[in-house]
């Protein structure tokens, strides 16, 4: 099995490529430098997901998605609506800019965003100084994994390291909404 790992120690993994397990607000999630193809390569390889539907970034603040979020391609009581829900367990998809790669966009022009108040997540994004890839810690199609132990074992045997931690205990994985029209894209 995978070691635990405390955020600096699951950063620097991040930085060589690695792909970590982490808990999130609801569920555990994957994670790995999303500028990294290699790694989100390898990533979605690990859950079995096809690369054009996309990936959720998390962040510890808003200033992480600095360049990578086209603010500009929303009306501004839209954007600032979307800014009004962060920090907080909140996903929307933002138009990307093109400095946001294609294996994290999948066949979408925007990207599934979340500034995160789960103290876990925070003290990764922090300490690996950017965004992460957020994707649930499943095979695709099958349920997410609530605790530790509710991770599958296939899953568990393929990544680098398990960031210590508990999930912030939402009983449903965050929605996504999409920032332009406010309409629900995934129920939560």
């Amino acid at each position: 099995m995978a070691p635990r790992l405390t955020p600096p120690a699951a950063a620097a993994l991040l930085r060589d490529g690695g792909v970590v397990a982490y808990p999130t607000e609801a569920v555990w999630g994957l994670g790995c430098d999303p500028f990294d193809e290699a790694a989100v390569t390898r990533l979605l390889a690990i859950k079995r997901r096809p690369v054009d539907k996309g990936v959720i970034l998390v962040a510890a603040s808003l200033a992480q998605f600095e360049g990578l979020l086209d603010w500009a391609a929303l009306p501004r009581d839209r954007a600032d609506a979307v800014r009004a829900q962060w920090p907080g367990p909140r996903t929307w998809t933002v138009p990307a800019t093109a400095r946001m790669p294609a294996w994290i966009t999948g066949a979408h022009a925007s990207v599934a965003v979340r500034v995160s108040d789960h103290p876990g997540v925070i003290a990764l994004c922090e300490a690996f100084g950017a965004p992460l890839v957020s994707t649930s810690a499943n095979l695709a199609g099958e349920p997410p994994a609530f605790s530790h132990a509710g991770m599958s074992t296939q899953v568990l045997a393929q990544v680098d390291g398990v960031l210590e931690g508990e999930t912030g205990g939402l009983r449903a994985p965050t929605a996504i909404r999409d920032a332009l029209t406010g309409e629900e894209l995934r129920a939560g």
